[in-house]
C-alpha cells in the first residue's frame, strides 16, 4: 500500500479467498480498468497466489508479486518473484530469508526495467555512471554487510523450507480432530513456505490468550484489514466491502513456524491448543 501511494498511484483492493487467503480471482476482473497501472498480488503466508489466473486476467497489465513472505515457493519448475513482471522481496529478519536488519530486493527478467530500479535505489542516477543522475531517485541500497549474510544464508534457503513444510506435516497430523481451520495445502502444482502456519478458529483472542499462559508465542497476522486501517480511511472504504479480509481478520491465529521445531515442542503446542479450544 505504502510503495503504491508513494509512486502516486491510488490502490484499488480485492478481496481474498477464504481458502487460500491470497487475492480472490473471481474478484479481480471487476477490479480491472483503464486506469489500472498495475496489479500487486501477495503471496500470504508463504502460499503462492494463482498466478496462472491473474496473468490470464490481466492480460497487458504488468504484474507485480509481493513476494515478501514467499522465499523459495514455487509453482511448477518456477520460483515466486520470477512469474511477473517484477517480484518484491523482503529481508527484514524474521522472514524465511532475513538479513540482520531491514532490506529487500527486486527481480525481474526485463533489462530495462532492472536498470531503472537500480538507478532508482541510488539517486536516480546512470547505472554506467554514478556522477549523473537522469532520474528522481532515493537512497535505498542493500548495504554489503546485509548481502554478505544474506549470501551466505541463501545457501540453506531450501533446506529451511523444508523444514517448515516438516512441520506444517507434523502440525497436520496432531491437530487432527479439533476444531479449527488448518491452513490449506499446496495448490495443485505448487509448493508453499509457510512463512507463517495461521489457522482459523473461534474465539481468537481467547484462545491465543490461553496459548500465550502455556508459554507458546501465539500471534496474529493480521487483526486489522488495510482497508478498516485510519490511515487508508480516505479510499473510501468500509465495513463490509471486504467480508472475506474482515472474517479472516478475527479468525487467523498463527502459531509457532520456524526451522527446529522438535517433536516435544509439537506435542506442547497440540496440547496446549486442544485445552484452549475445549
Amino acid at each position: 500500500m505504502e510503495a503504491i501511494s508513494s509512486a502516486g498511484a491510488t490502490p484499488v483492493l480485492v478481496d481474498v479467498d477464504p481458502d487460500t487467503r491470497c487475492m480472490d480471482t473471481r474478484r479481480l476482473a471487476d477490479a480491472l480498468g483503464p486506469q489500472t497501472a498495475a496489479v500487486v498480488p501477495v503471496h500470504l503466508y508463504g502460499l503462492p497466489a494463482a498466478m496462472d489466473e491473474i496473468l490470464d486476467i490481466c492480460g497487458e497489465v504488468p504484474v507485480v508479486e509481493d513476494a515478501a513472505q514467499a522465499h523459495g515457493a514455487r509453482i511448477g519448475d518456477r520460483r515466486i518473484g520470477g512469474l511477473g513482471a517484477a517480484g518484491c522481496f523482503s529481508f527484514y529478519p524474521t522472514k524465511n530469508l532475513g538479513a540482520m536488519g531491514d532490506g529487500g530486493a527486486v527481480t525481474c527478467a526485463d533489462p530495462t526495467l532492472a536498470a531503472t530500479m537500480r538507478s532508482l535505489r541510488h539517486h536516480g542516477s546512470d547505472p554506467a555512471d554514478a556522477n549523473r543522475h537522469v532520474r528522481p531517485g532515493s537512497t535505498a541500497r542493500l548495504d554489503n554487510l546485509q548481502a554478505a549474510i544474506l549470501r551466505i544464508k541463501l545457501r540453506r534457503l531450501d533446506g529451511w523450507n523444508e523444514e517448515r513444510r516438516d512441520l506444517a506435516r507434523r502440525y497436520r497430523q496432531a491437530f487432527d480432530g479439533l476444531p479449527l481451520k488448518l491452513p490449506p495445502e499446496d495448490l495443485p502444482g505448487s509448493s508453499q513456505v509457510f512463512h507463517l502456519y495461521v489457522v482459523e478458529v473461534d474465539d481468537r483472542d481467547l484462545v491465543r490468550a490461553s496459548l500465550r499462559e502455556d508459554g507458546i508465542g501465539a500471534s496474529t497476522h493480521y487483526p486489522t484489514p488495510v482497508h478498516l486501517q485510519p490511515g487508508w480511511r480516505h479510499l473510501g472504504y468500509g465495513p463490509g466491502d471486504f467480508p472475506c479480509a474482515e472474517r479472516l481478520a478475527n479468525r487467523v491465529l498463527s502459531l509457532p513456524m520456524f526451522p527446529g521445531v522438535t517433536e516435544a515442542e509439537v506435542a506442547h503446542v497440540a496440547s496446549a491448543l486442544e485445552r484452549a479450544l475445549a
